[in-house]
């Protein structure tokens, strides 16, 4: 009995990192696709339209040590999605009709079940392994 209880597992271990591959193999298409342009392959800010911005693309790899050695998906996830109106006051776009699609639930850093959608969960994940902490 202990050892098909290990084996269940290993099961769902192997699970859990395969989405995990998936989301962030998503979100880096995601990020390929729509962000590359400005913030560059690596995220760094220096992408093909950077020089053609009034302000520079924000270093992506940067986010979690400028916010204490913490990822701010929240903040981060805000960013992205956007609110309508705000396009006016910024240079990013707002990306959140990009954005929708197959929604999810989320735990935010409050404890707060939030839906989200899955591709803006995806790109935040990706972006979170581009940092340099």
């Amino acid at each position: 009995m202990r050892l098909w209880s290990g084996v269940g597992i290993l099961a769902l271990v192997a699970c859990a990192q395969t989405v995990s591959d998936t989301s962030l193999e998503r979100g880096r298409e995601i990020f390929a696709s729509y962000c590359a342009s400005c913030h560059g392959s690596s995220g760094t800010g220096d992408g093909i339209l950077a020089t053609d911005l009034p302000v520079r693309p924000a270093d992506l790899t940067m986010l979690s040590k400028r916010n204490g050695g913490v990822f701010p998906t929240s903040d981060v996830m805000a960013k992205i999605y956007g609110y309508p109106g705000r396009y006016q006051a910024e240079v990013m776009p707002e990306f959140g009709p990009v954005l929708e699609g197959p929604s999810v639930r989320w735990t935010d850093e409050a404890g707060l079940q939030v839906d989200t959608p899955q591709a803006l969960l995806d790109l935040a994940t990706y972006l979170q392994s581009l940092q340099d902490t």
